[in-house]
């Protein structure tokens, strides 16, 4: 049969904020993943599976469970995982770069950014100016935690302080598992959430050469490899319009869905411009 016996690489598009973004700009999330993910890992003369990535990050939970689940389909089947990074894979992006055996960049792309950030607004003297009153009633001191509305807090600040302590050490234990011996900066070099290109990342140990997908694949598994895309599956309504549907009769919700959208649209341009792209 035509093409029997030909190396077999798969190729899985991450692209985009991690985390639920809205219903016009799905982000990345397990759930949205997972099918395609195990459809990447099964087949016949599967060689490698090869991860795009171009994210600026996001949710820190999305991260970890889909960094996991590639760890967990890699490590049964006994699969390598190549992970080439486009503009960007920093803060929880490069979370899921370091689900590869190895990582790859151009040597102008973005990566690292090994840090937790929480930003908000406070708008207590604009409620004050349109003469609102703030009505707030809660069981439990902490419940209103800096809640726009209302004054910064000192300990309110230190507690979320802590809680970014916590979920920063797991991702620096995680890059300190993946990279190992590989890593060749200090931890105020490497965890500082900075960013580099890809020529400093391999320089730091960050990731491990310059190079795109099918040059790098075909030098590892020959001209005749065969590249498997796989793709998202999802339902004709959005496969056609792009839209969220109600649930009376699947009818296209497309106030909500507008609303929602550029909301998440605006939410997406910021994740992004924080690295200048």
């Amino acid at each position: 049969m035509f093409g029997m016996g030909r190396p077999v690489v798969s190729v899985v598009r991450l692209g985009g904020v991690i985390g639920q973004v809205g219903p016009l700009r799905r982000g990345l999330t397990l759930q949205g993943l997972a099918g395609m993910l195990d459809r990447a890992f099964s087949g016949k003369q599967l060689r490698a599976v090869a991860l795009q990535i171009n994210s600026p990050g996001g949710s820190p939970v999305q991260s970890a469970l889909i960094h996991r689940r590639i760890r967990q389909l890699a490590d049964k089947g006994d699969i390598p995982v190549l992970v080439f990074v486009e503009d960007v894979a920093a803060s929880g992006g490069y979370w899921l770069a370091c689900a590869g055996d190895e990582i790859f960049a151009d040597s102008n792309s973005i990566v690292g950014s090994i840090g937790v950030i929480s930003a908000g607004f406070g708008f207590t003297e604009a409620i004050s100016r349109l003469g609102i009153e703030r009505r707030v009633h809660s069981a439990g001191d902490r419940k209103v935690m800096l809640d726009p509305f209302l004054p910064e807090k000192a300990e309110d600040v230190d507690r979320i302080k802590a809680i970014q302590a916590d979920i920063h050490d797991s991702f620096k234990d995680l890059v300190r598992a993946r990279r190992g011996r590989r890593l060749k900066g200090g931890d105020e070099d490497l965890f500082t959430g900075d960013v580099w290109t890809g020529r400093r990342g391999v320089e730091l140990g960050l990731i491990d050469g310059l190079g795109d997908l099918r040059t790098v694949i075909r030098d590892r598994f020959g001209d005749k490899v065969k590249f498997r895309v796989i793709g998202q599956q999802r339902g004709w309504l959005r496969r056609k319009f792009g839209l969220r549907t109600t649930d009376l009769g699947g009818m296209p919700d497309l106030g909500g869905s507008f609303a929602s959208g550029l909301l998440a649209a605006m939410e997406e341009r910021a994740w992004w411009a924080r690295l200048g792209l």
